[in-house]
């Protein structure tokens, strides 16, 4: 089947103190690439640059819905370059992890709707590396969370009940359609990693009985219960054929008020404390299954601080520095953030201040291009969507988000299929950018009177390939652009909105 990545039409939806200042100040400016030279706008072209082997990969925002090509080559100018992005690859940085969705609950009922060769076409355009978008990560919910068909952990009990001994512990939920959907997943696209997290502890682990809000309850036996309960769910997974490469212990365990869905307010002591245990525990079983702390935004949300205050509790403004700087560090490999508040340079202060410790994009919805260059840019090895497939009504779900979209639409009456905003940013990266690609210095110069500079991110292929991923923010400006590299001095334009991958062997 011929992907869908070269013929369909492109439908977009609108959608703590560092330590030490010198490495700070080196990591900026090793974010940035910018040089003396990088700075100094571009000046008039004489000529057309000569292509060099560069070839693109451009998604436009017109909602007429121009056509999406496929990789051609670049198309060159002699017009004036307004901006010039240099791409250094000499300046290296992050290695890459993988981009991709969530095959949450909801996802997994959506894609079930479909008959089995619309399905299976379906996840060839999603997760193959040659035909497709090629997606080679997903975050998979730990039981339910907002979209999911109930709600549901894997060792639930009747009220007032417990299971210390885990003896109910059965992901037998997950056989039916999330892991055969994994299984397909991980066989078209063989590379594909996992993080999981979960939204809740089973409800009698908790101080108010149910997966819906409270807390984890403050005790060592609990605590112990938990981390095997994780690893548990890790070997259970392999068992079923899908190894978990990454875990987190509590998804946005800031969010103190969760009203319809699962949920579960965990403090730094909390987390630290489930760790401690968790570590040894995946060591004991093992697993190499590494830890990734926080999974929470970049800034704490506002409505999360004051629900903390109105209840006398500490908001705990630093949560990941506090995570790091805590006992339990030894057993975590990175961050999880996602992108719903804050800047993403807070990725970047905390990798100055704990250069050993990975960071990691764990969830976004909406936001699209822009916030993916902008965690890119700052230290991110993933960048992960939520939902991969959703109806049109933005379901089905228990609560929590009403207007969250996914990669792709399943429409529940006709089962017609729209390829949203997502899967495309996606694919700028997915397609191009493959697992084990370190981020490079890129630098973009632009007029000083420019109201919507280009962004851009470049990364080196294992194979020494290079991926440029360029956007255009600007609504009503076309920009002419060169970019610059070893071996490469090309001018071509980008239309208002538009987004290109441009790529080229190595030199």
């Amino acid at each position: 089947m011929t992907s869908r990545l070269t013929r369909l039409p492109l439908r977009r939806r609108s959608a703590a103190a560092v330590a030490g200042c010198t490495l700070l100040a080196a990591l900026f400016t090793a974010q940035t690439g910018l040089s003396a030279a990088a700075q100094t706008p571009a000046g008039p072209a004489a000529a057309s640059h000569a292509p060099s082997g560069v070839r693109q990969w451009v998604t436009d925002a017109d909602t007429t819905g121009p056509q999406l090509g496929p990789l051609t080559a670049v198309t060159t100018t002699s017009a004036a370059a307004d901006t010039t992005i240099h791409v250094d690859p000499s300046l290296k940085f992050q290695k890459v992890t993988g981009f991709g969705a969530s095959i949450t609950d909801s996802s997994a009922a959506v894609l079930y709707r479909l008959d089995r060769p619309a399905r299976d076409a379906l996840m060839a355009d999603l997760f193959d590396p040659r035909s497709g978008a090629g997606f080679g990560m997903l975050r998979q919910p730990i039981g339910a969370s907002d979209f999911a068909t109930a709600d549901y952990s894997f060792d639930d009990m009747p009220a007032g009940q417990t299971d210390y001994g885990l003896e109910h512990f059965s992901i037998a939920h997950d056989t039916r359609q999330i892991l055969p959907l994994l299984r397909q997943a991980k066989a078209l696209n063989p590379r594909l990693q996992i993080v999981a997290s979960p939204w809740s502890p089973p409800g009698w682990m908790k101080t108010n009985g149910s997966m819906i809000d409270g807390k984890l309850i403050d005790s060592p036996r609990i605590y112990d219960a938990y981390a095997r309960y994780l690893v548990k769910f890790v070997q259970a997974y392999a068992a079923a054929g899908v190894p978990v490469d990454y875990l987190t212990v509590q998804n946005e365990p800031q969010a103190l008020l969760r009203t319809d869905y699962p949920g579960t307010d965990m403090p730094v002591a909390q987390e630290a404390k489930v760790i401690e245990r968790l570590g040894p525990a995946l060591r004991a079983a093992g697993l190499r299954t590494k830890i990734l702390g926080f999974d929470h935004n970049w800034s704490e949300h506002p409505f999360d601080v004051q629900s903390h205050v109105d209840v006398g509790e500490d908001p705990e403004l630093d949560y990941p520095f506090d995570l790091l700087n805590s006992p339990a560090a030894r057993w975590i490999a990175g961050t999880a953030y996602h992108c719903y508040y804050g800047d993403p340079a807070r990725q970047t202060a905390l990798k100055a201040s704990f250069p050993g410790k990975d960071v990691f994009e764990t969830e976004c919805s909406g936001g699209g291009i822009t916030r993916t260059l902008g965690a890119m840019n700052n230290w991110a090895r993933s960048m992960i969507f939520w939902n991969l497939a959703l109806d049109e009504n933005h379901g089905p779900h228990t609560g929590g988000c009403t207007g969250c979209d996914g990669a792709v639409t399943v429409n529940s009456g006709t089962g017609a299929v729209t390829y949203n905003d997502n899967y495309y940013t996606l694919g700028h990266f997915s397609r191009f950018v493959r697992s084990g690609a370190t981020r490079v210095g890129t630098a973009v110069a632009a007029a000083q009177d420019d109201p919507g500079p280009l962004q851009a991110s470049a990364f080196s292929n294992p194979d020494r390939s290079t991926a440029l991923v360029v956007t255009n923010p600007s609504a009503t400006a076309t920009h002419t652009l060169t970019i610059t590299a070893p071996g490469i001095d090309v001018t071509t334009t980008l239309a208002p909105g538009a987004t290109a991958t441009y790529t080229w062997a190595a030199r």
